[in-house]
């Protein structure tokens, strides 16, 4: 991969982990009115910090723009359902074990694992459990982080395969689901949105670290 090549991917990536950690935020704790303000009526999530042709990225971005259109109610709103989808009654629990289960595959790796393998002891594993998508989610923007540093070739692709493994076995596996079940139960047009973001940005950091000899047409840019 060229130089130029390599920044330019380096820039893309972070866009999709601001993304992937304010939405993963959004999941993970009640809207607070300081961001209600900050991304909503400052138009900084509707105004994505990257474009994608992937076609569930589109969508999202359309239900996020069209999304919280009366300011003075949108908080309010939003931690209702919060409330109802992730905390309280939990209709759409943002847990992997809800949805797929490692007994179908006894003594494969488990996120815990994973984790373990990094090192990886964030005070928010003893907050929320191992395999909440926010969790998860954060997890993934420090791999990223990490492979954005990385200038060796051969070191940056073995972490990128090692970033697509984490993602087809602890994310791809069960958001589909997740997914559907927030467009179900979700009563606002931002938390459908958020949810198909997450599983879009997923996908295109999925294709985005894979080796440069495998990775088709470039599909996502920045935003001007």
């Amino acid at each position: 991969m060229k130089d130029k090549e390599r920044t330019d991917q380096n820039l893309i990536l972070k866009g999709y982990n601001m993304l992937l950690y304010f939405t993963g935020s959004m999941i993970m704790f009640e809207p607070s009115e300081e961001c209600v303000t900050d991304f909503f009526s400052g138009e900084l999530l509707r105004t994505l910090p990257v474009r994608s042709r992937n076609p569930r990225f589109i969508e999202a971005a359309s239900m996020l723009r069209n999304s919280c259109t009366d300011k003075n109610s949108c908080r309010e709103m939003l931690q209702q359902d919060f409330n109802t989808l992730f905390s309280g009654s939990l209709l759409a629990p943002p847990l992997k074990s809800v949805y797929f289960s490692n007994d179908i595959y006894p003594g494969k790796e488990t996120i815990s694992d994973f984790y373990d393998s990094y090192g990886w002891k964030d005070r928010s594993r003893y907050s929320f459990p191992d395999d909440n998508l926010g969790v998860e989610l954060l997890f993934l923007t420090l791999l990223t982080d990490k492979y954005i540093t990385i200038d060796d070739h051969v070191s940056r692709a073995e972490l990128g395969n090692e970033i697509r493994r984490f993602i087809e076995k602890h994310i791809l596996s069960w958001i589909s689901d997740w997914c559907n079940m927030v467009q179900e139960k979700a009563r606002t047009l931002c938390y459908k949105g958020i949810a198909k973001l997450i599983h879009a940005c997923v996908e295109d950091v999925h294709t985005i670290v894979r080796p440069s000899a495998e990775t088709p047409a470039p599909f996502a840019d920045l935003r001007n």
